[in-house]
C-alpha cells in the first residue's frame, strides 16, 4: 500500500518516490539482517541477531557508533523483576510494569500491544545486556524518568577505564558511554560488521506494492551502495527531530531555529521512517508528540547550557571544559555556559522583550517561547530565538568565562559595554533584525524594578535577586531543544512493522524512536524492542 498524498504531507517527499524502490539486478553487500542506526535499539539489535545465528551488517550515518543514548545520562528504567532488583529486594512483575506504564499520565495513550511486550521482555533484557558486558551501578535501582515513580526500576551503567570526561571514546563526557562501548565491543566480538558513514536511502521490496523487504540502499562517500538482507531489515534510525519538515507535521510551531537534543553528534534526520513509509508502513501515535500532561515526556528541553548553538550536549550541568578534549569540537565550535542559577538571567524573544518566568520548566517554558510576539508576522509559525540576557556580576557568580572557547561568537553570543549596543549586535540566521533597542532597555529597567521590590510582577519569578547593571552586558542563545520522539512508524509487540491495512510488512522490523505508540521517555523501550527485533529478524523464516 502506497503512502499516497498523506506522504508527500508528512514529509514533504518527492512525489515520484513514495513507494518502496525495485530491488536492484546486483547486489554490492549481503547479510541475513541488515540493521540501520547504531544506538540504544540498532546495537542491541545486531548483537540479539547475531547470537541467534544470522550475519549482521550495521550501518551508521556518523563517523562514530553510539546515536543519542551515547550522549544520555545512561538511566535505563527496566523492571518488571531482573535480577538487580531481586538482589535489591525490590517485588515487581510484568503485570505490575505493564499496569503502571498504561494508567500514568500520557502513558495511557500508548498502545497496549508494545508496552505488554515491553513489560514481559523488560527484565529479561536487563539480564541479557549484563551478560553481554553491561556492568551495572552498584547501587539500588531508582524512580525511573521513563515511566512511573511506583517501583524503582532505574539502573545505571558504569565503564572501568573511564574517568566520565570528553574524549575520543565519549564525544559528550556522558554516562550513556557505558552502556555503548562495550555492547559496541560485544557487537564487533560476534562478527557484526559495522559500515560508518553509510547513510539509508531506500528499503527494498520485491515489488514496489508488495512483498517482502529485501534489503536497502546506502549512500557513502557520495556512492549508491545496494545491500541484501536475506532474513530482515531492523530500522533504528532514532526518530524524525532533526528533520524540520516532518517534525512540524506534529506540531507546526517547531520551526527551524529549535536545536536539537544529541545534535551536532547523532541527527534524527527521520531516514527510517520515511523509507517505512515509502514502503506502505502506517504512522502510529501521532498524537503523542504533542500531548500536554504531567508526564516528563522530555518532548522540548529547556537548554542546560547558553551561548552556544547546542544548548543540550550532555544531561545536567556540571563544567563543560572537558568537551575541549571532545572528537566532534569542531562541530560544536563552543562549549556553552552551564546554567546553575536563573535568577542570575532573564529570557527575552526577539521582540527583546522578556515573557516568562526563567526559572520555569516543562510546556509553561516551552509554550511561552513558542508563542507569538510583537516580532511575529501575522500567519508565521515559530517563536524566533530566545535569548539570556545577563550581565559581569552574573558572569561571576556562575563562574562563566565569555569568551571562546566556551561561548560561540558566531551568532550565538554577543556582548556589549550598553543594552543598547547590545541589542544592535544580536543578529543571526534566525535573528534576522536586531533586537529593539528601546524594547531590551525597558525589559531590563523594568526587571531592575522587581528586583527592587522584592517581587516580580510580570510572570512571578520567586524573589528577583539580581538586577542587570554592570557592564559588560551579555546576550546568549537559549532557544528550546527538540528532543524524544514519541510518534513514528507502527509496531507490533514482535517489533514488525504494520501497513496502513494492519498487516505486517515482511522482512521489515524497527526499534526505537523510529517507532510510534509507546510515549517512555529515555533508553529502556529503544533496548528491550532492538533486542525483540534482532532475534525475531534472525530466526524468520524466508519462503521462496
Amino acid at each position: 500500500m502506497g503512502l499516497g498524498g498523506l506522504g508527500a504531507a508528512l514529509a514533504g517527499l518527492d512525489p515520484k518516490r513514495l513507494e518502496a524502490a525495485e530491488p536492484p539486478r546486483r547486489w554490492d553487500k549481503a547479510a541475513d539482517v541488515v540493521v540501520v542506526g547504531s544506538g540504544a535499539a540498532g546495537v542491541p539489535a545486531a548483537i540479539s541477531a547475531a547470537e541467534n545465528g544470522a550475519s549482521v551488517i550495521l550501518i551508521e550515518q556518523q563517523p562514530d557508533i553510539g546515536g543519542h543514548a551515547i550522549q544520555s545520562g545512561g538511566a535505563m528504567a527496566l523492571g518488571g523483576g531482573s535480577r538487580n532488583q531481586k538482589k535489591w529486594g525490590i517485588e515487581d512483575s510484568p503485570e505490575r510494569w505493564h499496569a503502571d506504564l498504561i494508567t500514568w499520565h500520557d502513558y495511557r495513550f500508548s498502545d497496549r500491544e508494545i508496552v505488554w511486550a515491553f513489560a514481559v521482555e523488560s527484565a529479561a533484557t536487563l539480564d541479557w545486556l549484563v551478560e553481554k558486558g553491561l556492568t551495572l551501578r552498584d547501587t539500588k535501582p531508582g524512580n525511573p524518568d521513563g515511566g512511573p515513580p511506583t517501583v524503582p526500576r532505574s539502573q545505571g551503567p558504569v565503564l572501568a577505564g573511564w574517568d566520565g570526561n570528553a574524549g575520543g571514546i565519549s564525544p559528550t563526557g556522558s554516562a550513556g558511554t557505558a552502556l555503548m562501548r562495550p555492547l559496541e565491543a560485544t557487537a564487533r566480538r560476534m562478527g557484526v560488521q559495522i559500515l560508518l558513514e553509510h547513510s539509508l536511502t531506500d528499503l527494498f521490496r520485491q515489488t514496489s506494492k508488495i512483498g517482502r523487504v529485501v534489503g536497502i540502499r546506502a549512500t557513502t562517500n557520495g556512492k549508491s551502495v545496494a545491500i541484501q538482507a536475506r532474513r530482515g531489515v531492523v530500522l533504528a534510525t532514532g526518530g524524525h527531530t532533526s528533520n524540520v519538515i516532518v517534525r512540524r507535521a506534529f506540531d507546526p510551531r517547531l520551526t527551524e531555529e529549535y536545536q536539537v537534543v544529541g545534535e551536532p553528534y547523532s541527527l534524527q534526520t527521520g531516514d527510517g521512517e520515511l523509507a517505512a513509509f515509502r514502503t506502505g508502513a502506517a504512522l502510529w501515535g501521532a498524537a503523542n508528540q504533542t500531548l500536554e500532561t504531567g508526564a516528563r515526556t522530555h518532548v522540548m528541553e529547556k537548554p542546560v547550557l547558553v551561548g552556544n548553538q547546542y544548548g543540550y550536549l550532555r544531561p545536567g550541568t556540571r563544567p563543560t571544559s572537558d568537551l575541549l578534549r571532545s572528537p566532534i569540537f569542531s562541530r560544536i565550535r563552543a562549549t556553552g555556559l552551564p546554567v546553575k542559577d536563573f535568577q542570575d538571567l532573564i529570557h527575552v524573544n526577539m521582540a527583546g522583550v522578556r515573557f516568562v518566568n526563567e526559572e520555569a520548566t516543562g510546556y509553561t517554558w516551552w509554550n511561552a517561547c513558542m508563542a507569538p510576539n510583537a516580532k511575529t508576522p501575522p500567519g508565521v509559525n515559530g517563536g524566533g530565538p530566545i535569548w539570556a540576557i545577563f550581565d559581569a556580576d552574573a558572569a561571576r557568580r556562575e563562574e562563566w568565562m565569555c569568551a571562546p572557547p566556551f561561548v560561540d561568537l558566531d551568532g550565538w553570543f554577543f556582548s556589549a559595554r550598553t543594552i543598547e549596543e547590545l541589542a544592535a549586535k544580536v543578529m543571526c540566521k534566525y535573528q534576522k533584525e536586531p533586537l529593539p533597542a528601546d524594547a531590551l532597555k525597558a525589559t531590563v529597567e523594568r526587571y531592575n524594578a522587581f528586583v527592587d521590590a522584592g517581587r516580580d510582577g510580570d510572570f512571578g519569578k520567586t524573589t528577583p535577586k539580581y538586577k542587570i547593571q554592570t557592564p559588560p552586558f551579555y546576550a546568549a542563545w537559549s532557544t528550546p531543544c527538540a528532543h524524544d520522539c514519541l510518534s513514528g512508524v507502527r509496531i507490533n509487540g514482535r517489533a514488525q512493522v504494520i501497513d496502513w491495512a494492519g498487516q505486517v510488512i515482511p522482512g521489515l522490523y524497527a526499534a526505537g524512536e523510529s517507532t510510534g505508540g509507546f510515549n517512555q521517555h529515555g533508553l529502556a523501550k529503544c533496548l528491550v524492542f532492538g533486542r525483540i527485533a534482532g532475534r525475531d529478524a534472525a530466526r524468520s523464516v524466508v519462503r521462496t
